[in-house]
Formats: C-alpha cells, structure tokens, sequence
C-alpha cells in the first residue's frame, strides 16, 4: 500500500533550495506524527511527491485500518496540497494499464460521469492520449451504466506514467495547504477558547509558524479548563509534530483593578492593552518577536482601527490579525470545519462584561491617564506567576487529575451513557444501544453542565466521546459540582 502526497502549490514555485528544505521538514513532521500513531509506514521524499508505503510487517489485513488512519492524519498536516493512493505496477504493455486501471475504477464509476487524465514522464512509443483514449474505453466496456465528460465530469480518473512506473491513483483528496510546521517563525496567540481566538491560532499553524498559547484567566477553573482543551485539540489535531507551551495568567486581579480605577467607555481599551503587555513579557521569555489576535474589524468596539491603533502603541511586538477582514459568520464556519466551534460555544466571552458604554474611538491621551492609576508592577507579578506547561501534557495532566473518576468499559446495571460529541461524531460513529446493552442520551459536552442537573441522581451516568479527553474534562468539572453518579465510558467503535 502506498500513498502519494503533492506539496503545497506556494511551495513548488519556491527557489530549489526552500523548496527542498520545505519538502524535508514536511517529512520530519510526517514521520514525528506517524511514529506517534505507531503505524508501521516509511515516508520517502522524492522531489516532486512525497511517498508514505506500507512496510513488508504490515500484514494485507492491517492495510485496510492503515489507510483509513493516514486518511484522517494527512487531512490536518500543514502543508500539504492533496495526496491519493497510489497503485503501481512495471510498465508492461498499454492493456496492463488499462487492466489496472478497471480494477482500481470500475465499480466507482458506476452511473457517474468520468474523464481519464494521464501524465507521462519519459520516452515512450506511446502517446498520453493513447493511454486515455484506451483506458476510457476498457472502463466503458467494463461498467456501461459510466459515461465519458472531458469537460466537467464528476470523477477524474488520474493515471501517471514515470519512465518505467505505472501509477493509477485512487480519490484526490485536499490536504491543509498551507506550509510545514515551524518553517516560519514562532508565534505566541493569545487563546480565550472562543470562535475568534481559536481560529487565528488555527491560521498561524496552517502557514508554518509555531504557535504557543497564552491565555488570560477571567473567569476561574471551568474557563481555563476548557481553554486547555482548546489548546490541545489545536496541537493535537494539527501541530503534534512540534511540542507547544501553554501559558495561563491568572488576569482576574487585573480586570478587578480596571474595574476601579477607569473610566467605563476605557476600560475595553485599557484591558487589551494590559493583555497586549502581558504577552509580550511572554513572548521574550520564549523568544518570540509576533503576537497573535483574534480581532476582526469593527467586531466590539475595541476593534474600531482608532482602538486597534491605541491597542497596538502598548507593546514593541509585531501583533498579527489572520481575521481582521473576516465576518463573524465566516469566522464560524471555519471554526466548524476544523472542530473547535462546539468547543468555542462553551466559553463566555469574558472579555465582554467589563464596558457598559464603550467609546469607540479612544483618545491617546485619556488611555495613558487612565493607565497611570494603575499599578504598573502588576503585570509583571501575574506573569511571573504564570503556570507554563507543555501543551502535549494537559491531556496527561488532566487524567491525572481524573484518576478518582471511574474508568469502564462496559456498562454496569442502572447505569446510562451519554454520549457528549458532537452531532457529526455521533453520526459518523454511532453508539449501538443493544451492543452496549444500555440507553443511550445525546448530550453535547457544551449542554451538559446545565442538562446533568436534571437527570435522576440515583443512576449512574457514563461519559463517551472519541479520545476520553472532553469526557474527562467534563467528569472532572461534574465531580467538582458535587455529583458522584458520573464515571467514564471507553469502549471502541467500529465505523
């Protein structure tokens, strides 16, 4: 079995060197992560591709599960444009061509339109239109309900021919784009778990830079809690090859200050800019020149381009905006696509409650007054007091944490599962009732703090989502709520 993975188009048009330099940390990061997974595969740079196969231990049963789970890895790895299945064999003859091609595409054509598309590398007595005209017509005859459609067709049939290789690729399916992880520079976002915040981190590791998180504390245990979830999931889905930091600031006694001390239409102001000089104690503790927002134009009224401006005078670092120009909708549907939005919809906007009357339009001069009533060593105290961990450890730090809260693997009597995912998780992976031999309640993990406390108390309750992560997280915070009737379900599923 072999996957053939393409590189990002930015990075193919990149002078030799870069782009042999991007090609060979993309397969570092692959090979980080695929040894993380323990799957027995081998990543080859070949220039133009990059080659994942399969090695001789692997047994043909293993391939099927394989290739399903280098499917849902190579989705997320920045980077990549599309990568396909390759099926190869010796150039013999144009009918082994086409035989290989019927049994790869036969049956997937079946009532679709489809166009064959051959690449050829090398001398051959044999023309590209010859491939595809005789390959197209041994796939007619072989499925009659398929039909040919050059222009538009719902399946391309990609077939390549390099020198004395035969490749007929399987589905083309998209990558991230994007550049590898950490071929630029270091970053520090500052992470509040919300839609905004949550997808600005996404970007800065979509393009290659390494993102640590710094997130400000507002709003007690259960906010940072999610907020390392948060954190984890962005590291754990997209950036596992590279390890992160994940700096949490308690900022409380800072917001309680503000409150005291300035004028409510500035306090919105005054309070990004605290945060701004906070970050920026980070970042040259971890050596970092940019600092990363969540800010869109015109969103709050702190984001007016005057507040931005006056923002933006509190710290000597470079502050990048992935979303300035993104409408809030937009925003979302991102967030959905890449999984954090049903976590985003767990977290107050804490940052919200502090302005009654925002001024839109801050003066300069009124913003430094009002700073200097503040203490100006509290800043420095909060970060120097900060709780700095590895991100690839909160999910250990939080099993830890979860080690009272009862592990099982199947249901015991009078007990009930409820399943916290999300409704496209539960769709793709269903829990089976009568497998389980218990009802079955879908409650998403974002619902489920106020839900639980109208559940019958006399049964037990046993959490399930995919990695046991949300589940802990969310046992954990339960349990701290005072209720007992909660234990953790991990069972495997079959999709």
């Amino acid at each position: 079995m072999k996957f053939i993975i393409r590189l990002h188009a930015e990075i193919t048009i990149k002078s030799k060197g870069v782009r042999k330099r991007y090609g060979k940390v993309l397969v570092n990061n692959l090979k980080s992560i695929l040894r993380q997974q323990q799957l027995p595969v081998t990543v080859k740079w070949c220039w133009d591709r990059i080659e994942i196969i399969a090695t001789e231990a692997a047994s043909v049963e293993q391939h099927a599960s394989i290739e399903q789970h280098l499917v849902r890895v190579l989705q997320d790895v920045p980077g990549i444009a599309w990568f396909s299945q390759s099926f190869e064999q010796p150039l013999e003859s144009l009918e082994a061509i086409a035989d290989l091609t019927v049994a790869t595409w036969g049956q997937s054509i079946a009532n679709r339109s489809f166009a064959v598309r051959v690449n050829r590398k090398g001398e051959h007595d044999f023309s590209s239109q010859d491939v595809a005209k005789l390959v197209g017509s041994r796939l007619l005859a072989a499925t009659p309900s398929a039909r040919v459609n050059l222009k538009q067709p719902e399946i391309d049939v990609r077939l390549e021919i390099d020198g004395n290789t035969v490749r007929v690729f399987g589905d083309k399916l998209a990558g991230l784009g994007g550049f590898p992880i950490p071929t630029q520079e270091t970053v520090v976002s500052l992470l509040s778990g919300g839609f905004d915040s949550s997808v600005a981190s996404f970007q800065l590791l979509r393009r290659g830079a390494r993102t640590h998180f710094c997130f400000f504390n507002l709003g007690g245990a259960q906010h940072e809690t999610g907020v390392r979830q948060t954190a984890h999931y962005l590291w754990q889905r997209y950036a596992a090859s590279h390890p992160l930091k994940f700096v949490s600031i308690d900022f409380a006694p800072v917001v309680e200050e503000i409150l005291e001390r300035v004028d409510t239409g500035l306090m919105g102001v005054v309070l990004k800019r605290q945060m701004l000089r906070a970050a920026e104690i980070v970042a040259d503790r971890l050596n970092v020149s940019a600092l990363v927002t969540g800010e869109a134009l015109g969103q709050v009224s702190s984001q007016t381009l005057s507040n931005l401006s006056v923002i933006d005078e509190a710290t000597a670092k470079l502050v990048l905006r992935p979303l300035i120009t993104m409408d809030k909708q937009e925003i979302i549907n991102i967030a959905q696509q890449i999984g954090t939005a049903d976590l985003a919809r767990s977290m107050p906007e804490y940052c919200g409650v502090i302005s009654v009357k925002p001024n839109v339009k801050a003066g300069k001069q009124a913003v430094l007054e009002a700073e200097s009533t503040l203490d100006s060593s509290l800043i420095e105290r909060q970060v120097l007091a900060a709780n700095v961990v590895g991100v690839s450890s909160l999910g250990e730090q939080l099993a830890s944490q979860v080690s009272a809260v009862e592990t099982v693997d199947s249901v015991p009597q009078n007990a009930e599962v409820i399943d916290i995912r999300s409704a496209d998780q539960q769709e793709a992976k269903p829990l089976d009732e009568l497998q389980l031999g218990a009802p079955v309640q879908h409650i998403p993990f974002f619902k489920l703090a106020r839900r639980f406390a109208e559940l019958d108390r006399q049964k037990t309750y046993l959490l399930y989502c995919d990695q046991g992560v949300m589940s802990q997280l969310q046992a954990l915070y339960l349990q701290e709520q005072g209720y007992s009737n909660v234990a953790i379900l991990k069972v495997q599923l079959h999709s």
